[in-house]
């Protein structure tokens, strides 16, 4: 990718999402931390104090504290308090590859790599950007290959991978560029997505979301609106966290006492008519869509076929992009906390390099629920947990 493009995509990043009570406080002291204010090793402010300077409750500053202390910046001592990590001596700066096949199409990789770029940038590493993507962004996937033995005959000390999806030859070309860079003894963390379907799980740290509360959520909250039918649509060939939202949609209906039928869940094109009507017909109510982008392709298909949204069908998808707002209606969702993805990716990938043998790890970031109009939601609606905020 280009210096301007890589420019451009973090000045555009999206803003985030309103802050929820513990988000408010992780920012804040993130900040100071970044900011030099609060100095290495230097102690934080008590959970007393923070409580009373926020006015929040003891549990909101733990949790705040606690995912500080996940990605490494602080570390709580018992008995004395918490810490700012002091930052350790390198004797080099690392060389780290991108290996994003689909940055072009796909918008949450835009923001989790311009952290990474920052994050590069601050610590005196050097981030190499691998551009696949062909005039209408899809990636194409003859040049994913020669990216990756570009990255090798450079010596790169790592590479942050995100696998192919939506084409037959995706586990093909995912195990060549995987078998590829293991040959090379080069360090790999997989951002959003395994290589192999879930249950299984390979044998490298993955940076994502947790998919699966992240497809209980949006269920449960269709459930909570009165839904008793809920369809779930995705694309075929779509990526193994499909699986895994499908597995948290699933176990959201049990839990409400609704037997999952395996014909309510569907791969085929959001553009097929024939699929849409033929999913409506069969007595639909509610579609979850895999991603934002089927969602925004099937209320198109919908109002083709004179069906409202929300009106005769709710929809709802993931990843909370940019234009998911402004879609009429505007488009409930699960939100993806880009930079903090790319900020764990950074540590993971450091930590992986000075301890190759640590076994694999998922570090998942936790899910929001965005809602708007096309859920159904009244304009009042106000949802519980402390995870979800309703855009009106």
């Amino acid at each position: 990718m280009s210096e301007q493009r890589m420019k451009s995509s973090m000045e555009h990043e999206k803003p985030a999402p309103r802050q929820t009570k513990h988000r408010r406080v992780f920012e804040h002291v993130l900040a100071e931390i970044e900011s030099g204010k609060i100095k290495d090793g230097a102690r934080l402010p008590s959970e007393v104090e923070l409580v009373k300077q926020f006015g929040s409750s003891r549990p909101t500053v733990a949790r705040a504290l606690h995912d500080l202390q996940n990605l490494g910046l602080v570390e709580r001592k018992v008995g004395s308090g918490t810490y700012v990590r002091k930052a350790q001596k390198q004797s080099e700066s690392w060389r780290f590859g991108l290996l994003i096949p689909g940055l072009g199409r796909t918008e949450i990789f835009e923001p989790i790599c311009g952290q990474l770029a920052r994050l590069a940038q601050k610590q005196h590493h050097t981030l190499l950007w691998g551009d696949f993507g062909d005039k209408r962004g899809d990636a194409d996937p003859a040049l994913i290959e020669q990216v990756c033995d570009s990255y090798i005959r450079q010596k790169v000390a790592g590479v942050f991978f995100a696998p192919l999806e939506l084409t037959e030859d995706k586990d093909r070309i995912n195990q060549s560029v995987i078998t590829a860079l293991e040959t090379a003894r080069i360090p790999i963390v997989l951002l959003d997505r395994d290589i192999v379907a879930f249950p299984r799980r390979s044998r490298f740290d993955l940076v994502g979301i947790d998919n699966r509360r992240a497809g209980f959520l949006i269920t449960d909250h269709l459930i909570n609106l009165g839904c008793r039918r809920i369809d779930f649509l995705s694309r075929p060939d779509s990526a193994p966290t499909v699986m895994l939202r499908i597995a948290g949609y699933r176990e959201a209906l049990l839990g409400s006492g609704i037997a999952p039928d395996p014909q309510w869940v569907h791969s085929g094109e959001p553009t097929d008519e024939i699929l849409v009507q033929r999913i409506l017909a069969d007595g639909a109510t509610a579609i979850i869509c895999a991603n934002d982008l089927t969602a925004a392709n099937l209320m198109r298909t919908l109002d083709s076929l004179g069906c409202t949204v929300p009106g005769e069908v709710r929809v709802v998808g993931f990843d909370d992009v940019r234009y998911a707002e402004l879609l009429r209606p505007a488009l409930t969702t699960i939100h993806q906390p880009c930079s903090e993805i790319g900020t764990m990716a950074m540590q993971v990938m450091l930590e992986r390099i000075e301890n190759p043998a640590f076994p694999a790890r998922d570090i998942l970031v936790q899910p929001v629920l965005i809602v708007r109009q096309s859920c159904g939601a009244a304009e009042n609606f106000r949802f519980s947990p402390a995870n979800c905020r309703n855009a009106g």
